[in-house]
């Protein structure tokens, strides 16, 4: 029992399961919008499945292609990937499953959901390798996590609104945008390995200048969003805080480095459980 809760501790601690609360919180914004409302616990249930299992195949890909990367980044080394705690085997297999859990739970939502899935997982994979040859890994990595509110509303409704696309390209840049301000920690690290992030390529500086510009265009969206979507007072009130909130990553970024922990996971993980209560309250 011991071995198998430490298996599980050291999956967890592999794919960050924790942070999966920055994809949660907006696919919920969208099938909420897409329903007007309460989707009922089944949607609720399959639409836990979904992300969960879509996250735990990216950070799987991630972490497995990445390990030669991981070894010899001091941020990086002891991840469960490198040091030995999760197997190469066991990393193919956690993938596997996580692959074939989505597809399935794709099924169980509509034909329309499965008929995506599989193309979802190659973009979800294509991470990774992106930043091998290409600087645009920042975007992909926000697509990946754009796609959250067009499977959301896909769950609910069977189609594509343009008010979820609009969602979805906020949501790419917001955390493309975030991302950017992250790989400022390994800045020289990815120099020195011929790395394709924008920090190496174009320097922190400018980095935190297009940083800043993504998330101008997420607020700008996010307000389309909510006019193509109908919504009201609290909703307004969503991107208006989010908009807060980013100015205050950003400072806390400007003012210090070593604060990039904090900006990235807590004021990002609450600005989505903030914009999915004030959702609640909007069509509720």
């Amino acid at each position: 029992m011991n071995s198998l809760k430490t298996k599980l501790a050291n999956l967890s601690e592999l794919v960050m399961l924790q942070h999966s609360i920055f994809s949660l919180p907006f696919i919920f914004i969208a099938m909420l919008v897409a329903a007007n409302g309460w989707f009922g616990w089944k949607l609720l249930f399959l639409g836990v499945l979904a992300a969960v299992s879509a996250r735990n195949f990216a950070m799987g890909v991630n972490r497995y292609l990445d390990r030669d990367i991981d070894a010899l980044n001091p941020r990086t080394k002891n991840r469960p990937s490198v040091d030995g705690r999760v197997s190469n085997s066991m990393m193919i297999g956690f993938i596997i499953v996580n692959a074939i859990a989505f597809v399935l739970v794709a099924y169980f939502i509509n034909d329309l959901a499965l008929k995506l899935s599989l193309p979802i997982l190659m973009v979800l994979g294509a991470y990774t390798l992106f930043k091998r040859f290409s600087s645009l890994a920042h975007i992909i990595l926000g697509v990946s996590l754009g796609l959250a509110p067009i499977a959301g509303v896909v769950a609910v409704s069977g189609e594509i609104t343009i008010w979820s696309v609009y969602l979805a390209l906020g949501v790419m840049f917001w955390v493309a945008g975030f991302d950017l301000l992250y790989s400022l920690q390994d800045i020289e690290f990815d120099k020195e390995h011929n790395l394709h992030s924008i920090p190496s390529q174009f320097g922190a500086k400018n980095t935190m200048h297009i940083a800043k510009l993504f998330h101008l265009m997420t607020i700008v969206l996010w307000a389309v969003f909510v006019q193509s979507a109908g919504l009201g007072l609290f909703a307004i009130i969503a991107v208006v805080l989010s908009a807060i909130m980013l100015t205050y990553e950003h400072y806390l970024v400007n003012k210090d480095f070593t604060k990039i922990d904090k900006a990235f996971f807590t004021v990002n993980g609450y600005l989505g459980i903030l914009f999915l209560i004030l959702t609640i309250l909007e069509v509720m």
